[in-house]
């Protein structure tokens, strides 16, 4: 590498988006920002660069082309960081990620194509003018001075983008749509309710390039013939929004937001809506209802909010990833765009890898990468090194794939005929510890919870499946109970108002069609295959590794273990809650789950 000399040409990058200043990147970016004072080195903030399961992260990039990174740096390790490589040009090889001479060959940065994650680890989200050193507001100028409204859309049919946020309609359909629609004045909205659990997409971008957002933005008011857009963002993303008003008020520093932009006759206006963490505020009519003061509940449709949204009028609504794309394919060319992916699903997805995965992050795939792939090849299989099981698609909404469909493709037609969903881009990967039943609870104790309570297949339909589904995992299954489920989600999908109840049963039936033998299990043996539900499980002393030490005895709450110093010991199952314990603080793994 080139060494210590010209310090000026060194550049030192801290994530810090929500995972990196978690993991303590805040100490790290102040103990470099100190060591390296007077130095001549330019330490810079940037948001998250993708690879969360290694954070804190730190980018040492020489020369604008030789790039280090260096994961799990702590302040203590700084100063080796900064003497031997920064400034005497040295790498220390066993704390490196990646490096010139070994690029990405294990991390999520492999087999990644960035579009929508172009900017994300390479900026700081702070800084205008680092944006528009790599080309941002040059798709809005482009379109301003050399295209008409129904030219940015053709581009945008053409491109095959669909939106991102779950549904996937075509993005350039919707906004043709509410360009024709009557009425006046327009608007644009950007749907940043991200709140399926596990899900971070839409978060890590407004952290790490909230301009590619607002470009899209600015472009798509353009192309409908809005003057004002609404940003609705969860108000549980503080980072997220200080990040996107710091980005809005630059943007109107510089001509980029207000009136006559760019001296064309084009203006616009964004304003941020916080929400208050209702998960139905994520579908586009309880969104308005929320933007305009009402309480978040969605409404019939038709008319669609192409025809009659914000206060009844004409409203075009995509998330967060939809049009972080935007710029990108008019700079680039739809034609581009559109030979990514599969023949009906275009481009690329973001997805939030988490669960039991081994390489937990962000990622950003072409379209039409298989589930398998994503799961070993980039996210380096499970964390555990127990045998992958499955992986929940789209969240709440989505469905359950098992291992035996690791080959389907990530597209919205194959993912939809094995009975999920792409959803707005969450991918939990799934062990083989993991209880599906009680996986399925669990998603629809959230969906439950989150019901805005207007329609009674929602309200009441989604409690009495909750109610037989804790009936199983208490060990209290009766017969029928499995068909009683299918009956039930069907008339629910069937007759609820919204999204959030014609897929909140989606999880209990894909697990039922794929792992239908751990329903019964449980209910006809009274077992949890996966050990993983209290009431069928119990705890028991392996007398030939007990040393006796006691330290189980000494942990457990209820006194349930009992036995002499240096002889085996005994679980009481009858006072035993089952809590696990004394299985955690074990040291000679002699307590095992029957």
């Amino acid at each position: 590498m080139a060494g210590g000399n010209g310090k000026g040409n060194i550049v030192v990058k801290v994530g810090l988006g929500s995972c990196g200043v978690a993991a303590g990147g805040r100490g790290v970016f102040d103990a470099l920002s100190t060591k390296l004072e007077g130095t001549g080195v330019d330490v810079q903030q940037t948001g998250c660069i993708g690879m969360c399961y290694k954070e804190p992260l730190v980018e040492i990039q020489l020369f604008e082309k030789e790039r280090y990174i260096y994961s799990d740096v702590t302040p203590e390790r700084v100063n080796r960081i900064v003497e031997e490589h920064i400034l005497s040009g040295n790498p220390i090889t066993e704390w490196l990620l990646m490096s010139p001479d070994d690029e990405a060959t294990e991390t999520p940065l492999a087999g990644q194509k960035r579009i929508v994650l172009r900017n994300c680890g390479i900026i700081d989200p702070e800084s205008i003018d680092d944006c528009i050193s790599v080309g941002g507001y040059t798709a809005l100028a482009k379109v301003l001075k050399t295209m008409s409204p129904e030219q940015v859309i053709d581009e945008v049919l053409e491109s095959g983008l669909r939106g991102r946020g779950g549904a996937g309609f075509p993005t350039g359909m919707k906004w043709r749509f509410t360009r024709q629609a009557k009425g006046s004045p327009k608007y644009i909205i950007c749907n940043a309710d991200e709140g399926d659990p596990g899900a971070f997409m839409d978060r890590s971008v407004l952290e790490s390039d909230p301009h590619s957002v607002l470009e899209g933005m600015l472009i798509a008011g353009y192309a409908i013939g809005a003057s004002e857009g609404y940003i609705y963002a969860r108000a549980e993303y503080p980072m997220a929004v200080r990040r996107l008003k710091i980005a809005i008020s630059h943007a109107k520093e510089k001509g980029f937001i207000g009136g006559l932009i760019l001296g064309s006759n084009f203006s616009f206006d964004i304003k941020i809506r916080e929400g208050a963490g209702a998960f139905v505020c994520g579908e586009e009519t309880a969104l308005i209802m929320s933007i305009e003061g009402k309480r978040g509940m969605p409404r019939s449709r038709p008319p669609f909010p192409a025809q009659a949204g914000l206060w009844g009028k004409p409203t075009s609504i995509n998330n967060v990833e939809t049009f972080a794309n935007i710029a990108w394919i008019i700079n680039n060319g739809a034609k581009v765009y559109n030979r990514l992916g599969t023949e009906k699903s275009k481009g690329t997805k973001v997805f939030a890898l988490a669960g039991k995965v081994a390489h937990g992050g962000l990622v950003e795939v072409p379209m039409g990468m298989t589930i398998r792939d994503i799961v070993f090849n980039i996210g380096g299989g499970t964390s555990s090194n127990l045998e992958f099981k499955a992986v929940q698609m789209g969240g709440p909404s989505g469905g359950c794939v098992p291992a035996s469909l690791a080959d389907t493709q990530v597209d919205y037609d194959s993912l939809s005929s094995v009975g999920a969903i792409m959803g707005s881009g969450g991918m939990l990967v799934m062990d083989e510890s993991t209880c599906m039943v009680d996986l399925a609870k669990f998603f629809l104790n959230f969906t439950q919870d989150e019901s805005c309570g207007k329609c009674v297949p929602c309200r009441i339909g989604t409690k009495r499946m909750l109610e037989i589904l804790n009936r199983i995992t208490d060990g209290k299954g009766r017969e029928g109970d499995i068909e009683l489920l299918e009956e039930m989600a069907t008339s629910i999908k069937r007759a609820s108002l919204c999204g959030l109840g014609q897929t909140a049963p989606n999880p209990t039936l894909t697990t039922i069609k794929y792992f239908r033998d751990e329903y019964e299990a449980h209910i006809k043996e009274r077992k949890c295959p996966a050990k993983k539900c209290q009431a069928l499980i119990t705890y028991k002393v392996v007398a030939d590794s007990c040393t006796g030490c006691r330290l189980c005895q000494k942990f457990c709450p209820t006194g349930a273990i009992t036995g002499e110093k240096k002889q085996a010991h005994v679980i009481d199952n009858d006072i035993c809650i089952r809590c696990g314990l004394c299985m955690n603080v074990c040291k000679f793994d002699a307590i095992t789950v029957y």
